[in-house]
């Protein structure tokens, strides 16, 4: 692996934004960090440490990371959906007739392997975690368990799927609203934007039900958005060698420090304001028992959240890319990047396992937020990043996608790979929210007032796949 590594690190275009990786694999660190600390297991069941301890629900501003992930899938998605255009039939090397014939039917099949090349690499680690957990979970309530941590754990290990769920309709979303930024530019961002603060004003102030639930389009799709406008350069850029070179690099360099600033300086006091006078709570996750969540459904006080993460990060863009240039820190960020997605996947299951193993052998476990508690703290988190590893070790192979299709995707593939690519975010998000417990008594959860099984969202999930595979391959 580690020469594979260091190859891999040696190939690197000298295009490359080095840092947009960086972002990626840290906002995912911080994410399984994070569920590792609030975790406040018991005998009884898990509870959250920020429930326990109010006092650290202002760490939420720091931790609550996803808003970065998905401003660098903006980013990525824009540059790898572009690539494919300019490959296209009727792309640039085209001649102008030839351009305009096969420009719907063109698009069509780069909209299908589009798809086809982002799902792969989010769905094999993930189908193989579900598999692997669906049949534990069978196994155990065939011989008479599923009570106690173990029923917890079943719950448990699919909740955070529900952000891959999201990121497949950002996926699918790519290529309408990127054609939006390229029309209207920030004007793009700022219809979404008004639409997040719409759809409260008519939850908050009008009373308006169920009309909560547009914002987990509205809201991640406008941080997505941002990622668009960093890919054209609209953040303000910074060279990674410097600034303080001359005068006129050094007034470059603040100038380029500009947008970033305003919206770091912005997002923060705009969340401050919503959080203080309005129905909005300080914790930036989801906690037990509260009437209103922040996450689920998004609110305009995490869009604001979004925004000074965003302007926060590319503020540090300089220093981070002068990092990057060295040798070793570049390939820690790309072997990082071949294993992040089963990582984050994985790390509650090590979690729980780690807490699950100490009941076994009878080890105490203290109150959470006890002197004797935050001192066992670190072996458990020293033991979940080994297990972790472990499962990383057993399962990384499938995070890696497989070869590009030999073919080019027929003409008309494009909607089919639009309802294969719905059935995905529907079948993820319904086993996120149904959990992997009461398999054979058929529990359900409600998705979109639908009752959804798990292994529902389980064929849903596969049957979505194969069409976006069979779209995107096209005929051989």
């Amino acid at each position: 692996m580690g020469s594979a590594v260091r190859v891999l690190a040696e190939a690197t275009p000298a295009t490359r934004d080095r840092y947009v990786d960086l972002l990626r694999v840290g906002s995912l660190a911080v994410v399984v960090l994070g569920h590792w600390m609030m975790a406040a297991v018991t005998p009884d069941g898990v509870g959250n440490l920020l429930a326990v301890v109010p006092a650290l629900q202002p760490l939420t501003w720091l931790l609550q990371v996803m808003p970065v992930f998905f401003f660098v899938g903006g980013f990525s998605h824009a540059l790898s959906y572009r690539s494919l255009l300019r490959k296209r039939p009727g792309g640039p090397a085209a001649s102008a007739d030839s351009a305009s014939a096969d420009s719907a039917t063109s698009a069509d099949s780069v909209y299908a392997a589009f798809l086809r090349a982002r799902l792969q690499r989010l769905l094999r680690p993930t189908m193989v975690f579900v598999l692997v957990w669906g049949v534990v979970a069978l196994l155990v309530q065939l011989l008479g368990g599923g009570g106690g941590l173990t029923g917890v754990t079943l719950r448990l290990v699919t909740q955070p799927l529900w952000f891959i769920g999201i990121y497949l309709a950002m996926v699918a979303f790519t290529p309408p609203l990127l054609r939006l930024h390229e029309r209207y530019g920030w004007g793009a961002f700022a219809g979404l934007a008004g639409a997040a603060a719409a759809v409260d004003v008519l939850r908050f102030a009008a009373g308006v039900p169920y009309v909560e639930f547009l914002n987990f389009a509205f809201v991640w799709l406008a941080v997505h958005q941002l990622g668009f406008l960093r890919a054209d350069g609209r953040l303000g850029t910074v060279s990674a060698s410097g600034t303080g070179s001359t005068p006129s690099t050094g007034l470059r360099a603040l100038r380029s420090l500009r947008v970033p600033a305003l919206l770091a300086g912005g997002g923060l006091i705009g969340a401050v304001v919503l959080v203080a006078a309005g129905p909005y709570p300080l914790s930036m996750v989801g906690m037990p028992g509260e009437k209103v969540s922040n996450m689920a459904p998004p609110t305009l006080a995490l869009l604001a959240h979004g925004l000074w993460l965003v302007g926060a990060v590319e503020l540090l863009r300089a220093p981070a890319a002068r990092l990057l240039a060295r040798p070793r820190a570049w390939r820690t960020v790309v072997a990082a990047n071949g294993v992040a997605m089963t990582a984050f996947l994985w790390h509650l299951t090590a979690m729980l396992g780690v807490y699950g193993a100490l009941l076994a052998l009878d080890v105490p476990l203290p109150e959470p937020a006890t002197a004797a508690w935050w001192a066992q703290t670190p072996l458990r988190l020293a033991a979940a990043a080994a297990l972790t590893a472990a499962l990383v070790a057993a399962f990384r192979t499938f995070e890696h996608p497989a070869s590009p299709s030999a073919t080019t995707p027929a003409p008309g593939s494009g909607p089919l790979a639009a309802l294969g690519a719905t059935l995905c975010l529907l079948g993820v998000l319904g086993l996120s929210m149904v959990g992997l417990g009461g398999l054979l008594e058929g529990r359900t959860a409600l998705l979109i007032a639908i009752p959804v099984s798990a292994p529902a969202a389980v064929a849903m999930t596969l049957g979505g796949w194969l069409l976006v595979e069979r779209a995107g391959r096209g005929a051989r």
